[in-house]
């Protein structure tokens, strides 16, 4: 049986989530990487009865969605409205519950972008330098990031983008390309000087070191990246470009009018803009619009961030720094940020094609078998692969086979033999029945501590090997055959067995919240199985039993083969 922490108690949680760009359609690296474990670290919180707020939005401004809007000769305007709808009926079927997901498309976030643009530069920590970029000459203009590319200077990688490789993973700037060419005119771009706004980040070097090195309870890969970072002084680092979709920058003169906030700077500010943005709507129901203080001011809250390893630097260093320099604001206290899910061997990309996109996938199975898989095989630590081979086995030999049919098999047989009713309790439990409740009971503190350590793997192995468990009491009591000739006992298995399944039903309910919510309402339980809080809920004697239903779908194996082709493989 696993060890874990112990379970906290109620605590003031900001979940804050990577902002997706909304250039294309959600697929299975993003759910995995970020939006499903901190969706399930919300549940969690919010079941302990945690003051949670959990937001995100769709990244409007980032260099991929003029990209897109440029390819597709419209607006982007008009590519970010549609995806950002994409990702809100992604997130309604995978049961991802945002307290807000909104845009950086917003009047909201461009006041809160341009406050901290000025405070930071009021305090000395923004100032102006002419540098070198690439142009265009074809079409005359200067190239963001993203609108060249070239052949990586670290892994000579041809398809390497001007801000990074997907091949080896290195953070790159533009102008390091080998061989470079514009995605605009497939033109060779030209270094030209350019006048830009810089962010003093190598003013707060020795503050972020002196802050991170006693991060212990950090992920160490986290941790021992952003130190490794932090071992020399920080470049300084260029937060405007010359764009006209953007945030504006808040200052007077011709010289600002063609030039935007860069997207690096501007989209981890939507954490704070989300939160102000949620306490001063009607989604704040009891509160005022200063309730964002609650998670930015208060020192007791803790803000987690879930990202893909490949933004650690801006959520550990460099948004950090921007918060040291505005002041007064809470710093992260956990990045958990998860390695990637590879798909065949190769990263999820939206841009590289071969992978499974979570519409696609919605339109074809159930929400809880993926959230499932994605969490049992988490890419916490390493590299997690996905097959439909191991999703096909996961739902019919775990789902199906050990969870599931414990359910099925307990609440029909109890309905059979006991009048639709749960028996009465034994005057005195067997020992191996008082075992298996005590065990299903402390789980509430071993699982929960996982979940609250985002050792969300841990914490799901923990609750399925209490279904093992009860699997194993139920086959070696047999109520099957009991119930013809020792009904009391048969009485007690089934009562000892509905109980343990009620709290398995909380145990599992951040993972599964769909089936979940079903089991709850077979086991006769009212209301919401989260607002019934992290213990397990007694199924009373005498109490009545609903018909019992399959909580899954057993799946065929020429699913496997049929994915593959649609995959292209």
């Amino acid at each position: 049986m696993t060890t874990a922490t112990p379970s906290p108690s109620p605590e003031t949680v900001l979940v804050a989530v990577a902002w997706p760009y909304a250039n294309n359609h959600m697929h299975l690296g993003h759910m995995a990487g970020s939006y499903l474990p901190a969706d399930v670290y919300a549940r969690y919180h919010r079941m302990l009865g945690s003051r949670v707020l959990m937001v995100s939005g769709s990244d409007s401004h980032g260099t991929p969605v003029t990209v897109r809007a440029e390819e597709e000769g419209t607006t982007p305007e008009a590519i970010f409205q549609r995806y950002h709808e994409s990702f809100l009926g992604t997130f309604e079927g995978m049961g991802i519950s945002f307290d807000l997901f909104t845009s950086t498309d917003t009047a909201n976030h461009r006041e809160v972008t341009q406050d901290i643009f000025l405070r930071l530069l009021e305090r000395g920590y923004l100032f102006e330098q002419e540098e070198e970029q690439l142009f265009d000459p074809k079409v005359e203009r200067f190239l963001p990031d993203r609108y060249v590319e070239g052949t990586c200077p670290r892994c000579a990688f041809e398809g390497a983008r001007g801000d990074q490789c997907d091949n080896c993973g290195a953070t790159l700037d533009a102008v390091e390309l080998k061989n470079p060419r514009s995605r605009l005119s497939d033109a060779t771009p030209e270094l030209r000087k350019t006048t830009h706004f810089f962010f003093r980040l190598s003013a707060f070097t020795e503050q972020l070191r002196a802050w991170v090195e006693p991060q212990a309870h950090w992920r160490p890969a986290v941790r021992n990246f952003t130190l490794g970072m932090l071992r020399e002084t920080l470049p300084d680092r260029a937060i405007t470009r010359d764009l006209t979709w953007g945030v504006p920058i808040p200052l007077d003169g011709e010289q600002y009018a063609t030039k935007r906030i860069y997207v690096w700077f501007e989209a981890v500010i939507g954490y704070l803009s989300a939160t102000k943005e949620w306490a001063a709507s009607d989604l704040n129901r009891t509160g005022t619009a200063e309730d964002w203080r609650v998670w930015w001011q208060d020192p007791a809250a803790r803000t987690v961030y879930f990202q893909g390893k490949d933004n650690i630097p801006f959520h550990t260093v460099i948004w950090p720094a921007m918060l040291m320099g505005y002041g007064d604001l809470n710093l992260p206290y956990d990045v958990p940020a998860n390695q990637y899910l590879t798909m065949g061997g190769s990263k999820a990309s939206k841009s590289r094609g071969g992978v499974v996109w979570m519409p696609d996938y919605l339109e074809r199975y159930d929400p809880d078998p993926l959230r499932y898989l994605l969490t049992a095989s988490a890419p916490e630590t390493s590299d997690a692969d996905f097959s439909w081979a191991e999703f096909l086995r996961r739902n019919n030999d775990e789902l199906v086979a050990r969870w599931g049919n414990l359910v099925n098999r307990v609440l029909t047989i109890t309905r059979r033999n006991f009048d639709g009713r749960v028996p009465d309790a034994p005057a005195a439990l067997a020992p191996e029945s008082r075992d298996l409740l005590e065990r299903v009971d402390a789980a509430f503190a071993s699982v929960g501590g996982d979940y609250n350590a985002v050792q969300l793997r841990r914490a799901l192995n923990g609750a399925m090997e209490v279904a093992s468990a009860a699997n194993q009491y139920l086959d070696q009591r047999a109520p099957w055959q009991a119930v013809k000739a020792d009904r009391d006992h048969a009485a007690e298995t089934l009562f000892v067995a509905l109980n343990v399944i009620s709290g398995l039903v909380s145990l599992l309910n951040p993972v599964l919240p769909f089936t979940c919510q079903k089991a709850w309402a077979m086991l006769g339980h009212e209301g919401d199985v989260q607002a019934a809080g992290w213990h397990r809920t007694p199924v009373l004697a005498g109490a009545v039993l609903p018909e019992a239903a399959p909580l899954f779908k057993k799946l065929d194996d020429a699913i496997v083969e049929q994915e593959e082709e649609r995959l292209g493989r």
